[in-house]
């Protein structure tokens, strides 16, 4: 019982968090623990709004696992994405479709992450095309996780890339209102290089 109550004693010290350099190497915190083996795995969540200081990205909420720590500060990576509750919700217009796909993909480097591309139309269209349009997000998303690895996608999802691709290819069926990456999130992690962000507080 004494060894319990002293390690609840144990003073705590604080670590700064970095996004990792593929997003900036902004400073996205401050955490505290004991050890800094207790910080490994940690998830930290940020907006876009916060790594950019582009106001209208404000909807895009962004999450950061921590990987490693170097004396005081800690290393992470792209742990997943999701637009905002609200700002997902004002997409839903009456008399118009939500087209939604889950699936899984493999990024080059051996990321493995779950995604969900949704495609907002301007009307009401056919089951048909429906199917046409989820084939459409498919192929375009496992065609450049094939070829990218897990930071170039991150970025490609999260700064519009792979959505204006998905646009390209869906308006040649139905003219969308609205195309994204709604979510995605890691279930495992491939190889990655361990570099510390420089604590510029950039």
């Amino acid at each position: 019982m004494s060894k319990k109550s002293s390690e609840q004693k144990k003073p705590k010290n604080t670590y700064e968090v970095y996004s990792p350099p593929y997003f900036g190497g902004r400073w996205l915190g401050s955490t505290m623990a004991s050890e800094p083996e207790q910080l490994i795995g940690r998830v930290i969540r940020t907006s876009l709004y916060a790594i950019t200081d582009d106001f209208s990205k404000q909807y895009l909420l962004l999450k950061f696992k921590i990987i490693d720590v170097k004396d005081s500060v800690c290393e992470t990576v792209f742990y997943g994405h999701d637009y905002g509750r609200e700002y997902l919700r004002s997409l839903v217009k009456r008399g118009t479709n939500k087209i939604e796909y889950i699936f899984d993909v493999t990024t080059k480097d051996g990321f493995r992450l779950r995604v969900y591309p949704t495609v907002f139309t301007t009307s009401h269209i056919s089951s048909s095309k429906k199917k046409a349009i989820r084939a459409l997000m498919r192929k375009v998303v496992e065609e450049a996780s094939a070829n990218l690895t897990h930071d170039q996608l991150a970025q490609e999802m999260v700064l519009g890339k792979t959505s204006s691709d998905i646009y390209n290819e869906v308006k040649k069926i139905v003219l969308p209102r609205h195309v994204g990456i709604v979510k995605s999130k890691v279930l495992k992690l491939g190889q990655y290089k361990a570099v510390t962000p420089a604590q510029t507080g950039s």
